[in-house]
C-alpha cells in the first residue's frame, strides 16, 4: 500500500505535515478530514519504476486533439458508471497512436497500484500537460472528474483552435521571410562574385570603391568559404539553446522574456491570464475550496511568472485578504480584468465573472493576433525590398561612378 505525503492546515490555521498509508488519494484526504485537517498539498511517495518515467522512453508526438478526444471518452465511460481501470483498459484497447496506447496502458498499471490518476498521468508531460494534471487532480479531489475531464478537453480543442488560426495566420509572413532569406543568399554566393573581376579592375584603376561595395563583397566571400561552419555553428547553437530551454531556470527567463515582447507580449499574457481565469472559474464553480483552486489554477496558466506571482497572492488571501487586492499588487493582471473580479466578489458570482472574462480576453486576444500579422506581411516585404535594394545599390553604384567618370 502507498505512502501519501501530506501538507494539511488545522482549524487555527496553522501548517502541519506528515505522512498516511492509504490505498488510495482519496482515502488519504477523507482520513484528513476525520483529524478536522485541510489539505494543501498531498502526493504520492510511491517511487517511478523503471522504465515507467515518462521520460525514460522517447514517445512519438501525440496531437492535442487525439488527448482531447481520449479525455472526452474516458468522461463518458465514468459517466455512465464503467470503473476507472476498466475505462482506461477500453481507451487504450481502442487508441489507434502505438504510443499513446503504451502510456494509457503504463497509466491503467500505476492506478491499479494505488497511484493518483493525476500523479500517473504526469509521469507523462509529454502528452498529458500541466492544464491536464491540474484538472484532473482537481476533479479528482472535489468529485468532479467527468466534469473536469470534459472542460479539459474543451480547453485543449480551443487552444489547439487558436494555435491552428495563428500558424494559418503567420503561414505568408513566414513563407515571405524564408524566400527572402534564401533569394539574398543567392544574390550574395552566386551573384555578386561575378563582378569581383569588374570591382578589381576598377580598384587598381584608382578609382576606389564605395564603403557599401566593400562591404558586400567581404560578406560574399566570407559566406562563400565559411558558409558549411557557418551552418554548423548555428545548428549546434539551436541544438544547445534546446537543451538549455528545457531547464527550470530556462523556462522562467524565457517566459519572463515573452512578456516583454512588444506587441506580442500583451498577446502572451492575455492568453495566460485567460487561462487562469477560466480554471480558477471552473475550479469554483464545482466547489473547490479557493486557496487550492489558486494553486491548480496556477500551474494551469502556462506562464511560470504570472504562476509565480499567483502564488505570492494566495499567501496574502490566506491571511484573509480578498482576492482582488492581492492579485492587483502582483501588477500582471489588466486593471479592467481586477475591477470585474473585485465587483464579481462582492455580488457573490466570481466563478460565472471569471469564465466570462476568460471569453473576452481570448476575443480581445484574437483581435489582437489578426493585426499583428497584417502589420507583418507589409514589414516583411519593407525588410526584403530593403536588402535586396542594398545588394543592388552596391553592385551598381561603382558602375555608375565609372560612367560619371569617364563622362
Amino acid at each position: 500500500m502507498p505512502e501519501f505525503t501530506y501538507t494539511a492546515r488545522t482549524l487555527t490555521g496553522e501548517d502541519v505535515a506528515g505522512t498516511i498509508t492509504a490505498g488510495s488519494k482519496r482515502e488519504t484526504l477523507a482520513m484528513l478530514a476525520e483529524k478536522s485537517l485541510y489539505p494543501v498539498r498531498v502526493e504520492c511517495r510511491q517511487p517511478a519504476r523503471a522504465g515507467r518515467q515518462g521520460g525514460s522512453k522517447k514517445t512519438k508526438r501525440v496531437k492535442a486533439q487525439v488527448v482531447a478526444m481520449n479525455l472526452t471518452q474516458l468522461a463518458d465511460l465514468l459517466q455512465n458508471g464503467v470503473p476507472l481501470l476498466s475505462s482506461l483498459d477500453i481507451l487504450a484497447q481502442q487508441a489507434t497512436h502505438a504510443g499513446l496506447r503504451q502510456i494509457l496502458v503504463d497509466v491503467r498499471d500505476q492506478v491499479a497500484e494505488g497511484t493518483a490518476l493525476d500523479h500517473a498521468m504526469a509521469r507523462h508531460p509529454q502528452v498529458f500537460g500541466e492544464l491536464t494534471v491540474s484538472m484532473v487532480r482537481a476533479g479528482s479531489e472535489g468529485a468532479f472528474l467527468e466534469d473536469a475531464l470534459k472542460r479539459t478537453s474543451d480547453f485543449l480543442e480551443l487552444q489547439e483552435e487558436l494555435k491552428g488560426r495563428m500558424v494559418s495566420a503567420m503561414a505568408y509572413p513566414a513563407f515571405l521571410a524564408v524566400a527572402g532569406f534564401c533569394v539574398t543568399v543567392f544574390l550574395i554566393v552566386f551573384f555578386v562574385p561575378k563582378f569581383a573581376e569588374l570591382f578589381d579592375r576598377l580598384e587598381q584603376q584608382g578609382g576606389g570603391l564605395p564603403i557599401a561595395t566593400v562591404a558586400l563583397l567581404g560578406l560574399s566571400d566570407g559566406l562563400s568559404r565559411y558558409g558549411v561552419f557557418l551552418l554548423a555553428g548555428a545548428a549546434g547553437a539551436i541544438a544547445w539553446v534546446r537543451r538549455w530551454a528545457a531547464t527550470e531556470r530556462a523556462r522562467m527567463l524565457i517566459d519572463r522574456w515573452k512578456l516583454k515582447i512588444p506587441v506580442a507580449g500583451k498577446i502572451f499574457l492575455g492568453f495566460a491570464v485567460s487561462r487562469f481565469c477560466r480554471v480558477l472559474g471552473t475550479l469554483l464553480k464545482n466547489g473547490v475550496p479557493l486557496l487550492r483552486a489558486l494553486e491548480i489554477s496556477s500551474e494551469s496558466a502556462g506562464n511560470r511568472v504570472l504562476a509565480q506571482a499567483i502564488r505570492a497572492s494566495a499567501e496574502n488571501i490566506s491571511s484573509g485578504e480578498t482576492l482582488s487586492r492581492p492579485l492587483a499588487n502582483c501588477g500582471l493582471i489588466p486593471r479592467p480584468v481586477m475591477a470585474m473580479i473585485s465587483v464579481a466578489e462582492e455580488s457573490n458570482n466570481l466563478d460565472e465573472v471569471l469564465i466570462n472574462v476568460a471569453d473576452g480576453i481570448d476575443r480581445n486576444n484574437s483581435r489582437h493576433l489578426d493585426i499583428m500579422v497584417r502589420l507583418a506581411e507589409p514589414a516583411l516585404l519593407l525588410v526584403m525590398g530593403g536588402i535586396i535594394l542594398f545588394v543592388l545599390v552596391a553592385l551598381l553604384l561603382p558602375v555608375f561612378e565609372m560612367s560619371a567618370t569617364m563622362g
